[in-house]
């Protein structure tokens, strides 16, 4: 259940890229009814559901900010081939891990409370509505150029940048950053086998 709703909190933050002068709130409302249209869509297999999908989080996640903070420390000592790597594989990643997700959607509902903006920071707080589940998500915004991005999502108080980081740091430790574009590579691999092949768009 939480990984079907971490899926769905990715994706609904994405906005049209002509969009530049919406509020962070607006960004959400308008791409949570875009991805629902196209799950809801039954003229469109799983595979073309998925890649209108993957064009949408690949255009509104700034992944670079994400995989900075995911390295957190790490980051300033890769060198520059080693981020740009991370920052592909990165955003591989997370498309591959939720792409098996999109026949998850069963009818939940958004409701959408608050946003709260301080300069170029932008925190918007949703709760998506399972049956009698309530599930709090938040989301991290940041404003590039004159438009929303999101950086980070926050489900029932837990970080996905903060999991992430977890799991990684203690994977540079043992192994290195050569040990940990190995292993991501290896995951990506996996979910490519499990559910088809994800986009190669960073």
């Amino acid at each position: 259940m939480l990984a079907r709703i971490l899926f769905l909190s990715l994706v609904v933050i994405s906005a049209d890229l002509q969009a530049v002068s919406k509020s962070p709130m607006e960004h959400v409302r308008e791409s949570t009814e875009k991805v629902i249209t196209i799950l809801q869509d039954a003229s469109l297999d799983r595979e073309a559901k998925w890649r209108r999908i993957g064009v949408i989080i690949n255009a509104r996640f700034d992944f670079r900010s994400m995989s900075q903070s995911v390295l957190a420390t790490n980051w300033q000592e890769a060198t520059p081939e080693e981020r740009a790597r991370f920052v592909e594989y990165f955003s591989q990643y997370i498309e591959a891990t939720y792409r098996e997700k999109i026949e998850a959607y069963t009818d939940q509902k958004v409701l959408y409370l608050r946003e709260t903006i301080n300069g170029k920071r932008a925190e918007v707080d949703t709760v998506i509505v399972s049956n009698s589940t309530e599930i709090p998500v938040s989301y991290r915004m940041k404003n590039n150029d004159g438009d929303w991005y999101a950086y980070d999502v926050i489900i029932e108080g837990v970080s996905l940048v903060n999991n992430y980081r977890s799991t990684f740091t203690a994977i540079v430790k043992n192994e290195g950053m050569d040990g940990l574009l190995n292993d991501i590579q290896r995951r990506i691999e996996r979910h490519r086998q499990e559910g088809g092949s994800p986009s190669t768009t960073p």
